[in-house]
């Protein structure tokens, strides 16, 4: 009891009990059909609290105890305000609005003149000055998701459709397959500090909640923005600065809102090839607010047509002075993915509670823009209940239920057996895994068939462990390997990692230069005796501690214990290459290595904290990423065979050069002193024969060119399709081809200690690579044909045509 009243005394002076928040719901009407109007505006008179209904004219709102004027507007009607005193929750308070009635005189048209454009160059010019205004905001946001696919809704015809110009997106026939909900918090202060919370979340029992983060900061986009991403492409907003040049306006309509006089404008691209917006914007004739819009992407923009429809539906309402702030946000997908399936997504965003101008600290903003609060996954039913929120439709609550109901049943293997048969591993549980058919086999001409079994642990204990286990045997070599790994996630946002890896293995040679999966080789090796890669066998440990140590440094320290012996080939086995011999399995230098390695990498992106983990993000913006790391094999204190000392560096990153083209980059140096073994060499990142990967040699074969001192560049610049939109060239511009340049340099060599531990003879090893070449894809296609030149040493692969698949 001594406690009570010192801690009554630090309430009454530094702080305040946060009143009770009381719900307030209703519909909003016509006054004369009695049908809802879908995503009304209502503001709270006075206040800088406001929201909209949704498609079944449906609103929600918290508010304290208290006595307040409600106003609801929907453009053609005739606001109505609502008096309400509110002492507890309440329910069935309705809006009616009249249709306006009053006369509106007809725009007078002159030839050659174009009245819209006169009214959205006054758009332009209002909302640079409203902009100059806004420093500073915050508000409160709720957020849902709902997934569609498939078969008919069962027991209900609910759809969903836009009642503002256009046709209705119908999704009656499309099923829910997954719903999501949160509450957040946005921050943004100029010039460009952001910063989101989420406070609350909950999401179907299929659905992640790593998932969740789609929220009202997030997912909306304010369209008095300049630009506006779909896509990964900024499209410009109907009131940019240069929007006049690029869409072409006219006044479809007038309307009003009350006794004001609203312009319904209709735009798209000047162009049709442009990727843009096409649809409807709402401007106010006495202050030239747009209000309203209502628009879908045009074709361009919906890359490679995989959508049937991609519409928004967004309002504004004023705060403060004069200050147009977004109230929701409705997206709307339809897509046909190329007659194989459906799928519908709805994501409704209402935002409320703004402040506006008030002072935010700098401090508080950092490389978190998005942070899922601690109680954001354990907030209870009373909560929801209490919460503003669109309210669940009867469909959607029967989804929650059946989904939920089917997310408790166990799944056997048997419940999709063609998908297991295909699979890597199979899943026993959330957490526990084992090899699947594809990854229980695998062939090469150094083990010959090889049966791998394999148990996995993943994302075990509130997502801290993770495991693995294989036991292999080749059938050719006659040898067991083993390989068992285990790393542990500390950190409220699991930033540090310790891991240890114990195993006698077959390795690849180069294999941090090798980008090239095991079905690849094993196919290959099979049916036509192309090996593309070499062997060796390696036993060993290795332990390693890294995590970050400030927001953009991360470190890493590392010891190793590996014994490496050579491999030979062991098997001429193929199913139709008889006639054919493998290559000879080259050796390596046969020691034991006792190493020492520290790292450091400089990540300066920002980050969402989902919860369980950082997840770096770069929000379409350029970015620049640095690291390095030094490695030290000691003879006399690690007690290795081989002393030496290897230092590497590294930067890479992305720049954004013009519209959604983008040039990204690749910078690797090596330094050693002493002798390396042949196997801890760097080699230059090649391909296979008629393949290519991103940000590799085209023209070298893997593990062609190595050393201990190498310098390489790879800079690839995407230019989507733009080129092909610039051209203006018809039907080129329209085939939605992608194209991307690249060029490739070198500069490697071999000190004279490492070059007496080489096997064999490594004169022919290029010292020097030039390359330059191009790739030609369709956006619907997950593959490029890609033609490369060598700039010197032409006498062999001189010219290469190769197929860059996204995933091989």
């Amino acid at each position: 009891m001594r406690f009570i009243l010192p801690l009554l005394l630090i309430l009454l002076l530094f702080g305040e009990a946060p009143a009770q928040q009381f719900k307030l719901e209703g519909r909003v009407l016509s006054a004369q059909t009695g049908k809802e109007l879908s995503y009304a505006s209502l503001r709270v008179i006075n206040t800088l609290k406001g929201t909209s209904s949704n498609a079944e004219g449906v609103y929600q709102i918290l508010l304290p105890k208290g006595s307040y004027k409600i106003i609801a507007s929907y453009i053609g009607f005739i606001s109505d305000t609502l008096t309400v005193e509110l002492s507890t929750n309440r329910s069935g308070v309705n809006f009616s609005l009249a249709p306006v009635s009053i006369h509106l005189p007809e725009v007078t048209i002159l030839p050659g003149k174009n009245p819209a454009l006169e009214i959205i160059r006054r758009a332009i010019l209002s909302k640079e000055i409203m902009m100059a205004k806004l420093e500073s905001y915050q508000f409160e946001a709720y957020t849902k998701g709902v997934i569609r696919s498939g078969e008919k809704v069962k027991g209900g015809s609910n759809y969903l459709s836009l009642s503002a110009g256009g046709k209705a997106i119908d999704t009656s026939q499309l099923k829910i397959q997954a719903i999501l909900e949160n509450q957040s918090m946005g921050f943004f202060k100029k010039p460009g500090m952001y910063k989101e919370q989420i406070l609350a979340r909950k999401q179907s029992a299929n659905l992640s909640a790593s998932f969740n983060l789609l929220t009202g900061g997030r997912i909306i986009q304010s369209f008095y923005s300049e630009t506006i991403r779909f896509f990964d492409r900024p499209l410009p907003g109907p009131v940019s600065k240069n929007a006049l040049d690029y869409y072409y306006y006219y006044i479809k309509d007038t309307l009003a809102l009350d006794n004001e006089k609203v312009y319904e404008i209709y735009f798209e691209p000047d162009r049709p090839s442009d990727p843009g917006f096409k649809g409807l914007i709402y401007i106010t004739d006495s202050t030239f607010k747009m209000i309203k819009v209502d628009v879908e992407l045009n074709r361009a923009a919906n890359v490679g047509g995989l959508m049937e429809k991609v519409r928004i539906f967004q309002q504004f309402l004023p705060f403060g002075d004069d200050l147009y702030m977004p109230v929701d946000y409705r997206l709307f997908v339809r897509a046909n993915l190329m007659g194989l399936a459906r799928l519908g997504i709805e994501i409704n965003s209402v935002m409320y509670n703004y402040s506006i101008n008030n002072s935010i600290s700098d401090d508080f903003f950092n490389k978190a823009i998005l942070t899922v609060m601690p109680q954001a996954d354990a907030r209870d039913s009373l909560y929801w209940t209490n919460a503003q929120s669109i309210p669940n439709t009867l469909e959607e609550v029967a989804a929650y239920r059946k989904i939920d109901s089917i997310k408790m049943i166990k799944k056997t293997y048997w419940d999709n057996p063609v998908k297991n048969i295909l699979s890597g591993s199979i899943a026993f549980g959330e957490n526990f895994s084992v090899s699947g058919p594809l990854g229980l086999y695998h062939f090469n001409r150094v083990e010959g068939h090889v049966l791998e079994p394999g148990i996995f642990l993943a994302n075990a204990f509130n997502r801290r462990v993770n495991s693995s286990l294989s036991l292999g045997y080749g059938f050719s070599d006659k040898k067991f390997k083993q390989n068992f790994s285990a790393s542990y996630l500390g950190g409220d946002y699991r930033t540090w990692k310790i891991s240890f890896n114990a195993y006698d293995k077959l390795s690849r040679l180069f294999e941090e230069s090798d980008y090239y999966d095991e079905l690849t080789s094993t196919v290959l090796a099979l049916f036509t005796k192309y090996e593309f890669r070499n062997y060796y066998y390696s036993r060993g440990a290795s332990v390693k501690l890294e995590g970050e140590v400030f927001p953009v440094v991360r470190m890493g320290l590392k010891f190793t214990n590996r014994t490496d012996n050579s491999a030979y080939t062991n098997t001429d086995y193929s199913f139709f290459a008889r006639r054919k011999q493998f290559s000879s399995n080259p050796p390596v230098y046969e020691t034991k290595i006792n190493a020492v390695e520290f790292s450091l990498d400089m990540d300066f992106r920002n980050y969402i904290e989902d919860g369980y983990f950082r997840r770096r993000t770069s929000e379409g913006n350029s970015y620049v990423l640095f690291g390095g790391s030094i490695e030290l094999s000691d003879s006399r204190v690690l007690k290795s065979l081989n002393a030496f000392t290897k230092y590497n560096l590294y930067t890479s990153g992305t720049l954004n050069t013009f519209r959604s083209a983008s040039l990204g980059y690749r910078l690797y140096g090596t330094w050693s002193n002493g002798g390396v073994p042949y196997q801890w060499l760097y080699a230059l990142p090649g391909n296979i024969n008629l393949a290519g990967k991103n940000y590799t040699f085209r023209t070298l074969r893997i593990g062609e060119t190595f050393g201990d001192r190498v310098l390489s560049l790879n800079l690839e610049h995407n230019f989507r399709d733009e080129l092909f939109r610039i051209s203006r060239i018809p039907g080129l511009r329209d085939m939605e081809l992608e194209m991307k340049t690249f060029f490739s340099a070198a500069w490697t060599g071999i000190s004279s200690a490492s070059e007496r531990m080489l096997p064999f003879d490594a004169s022919g090893n290029l010292s020097r690579l030039y390359e330059a070449g191009f790739s030609i894809g369709h956006a619907l296609l997950p593959l490029s044909v890609e033609f490369t030149w060598r700039l010197n040493h032409r006498e062999k692969n001189g010219f290469v045509i190769g197929v860059n698949v996204l995933g091989l």
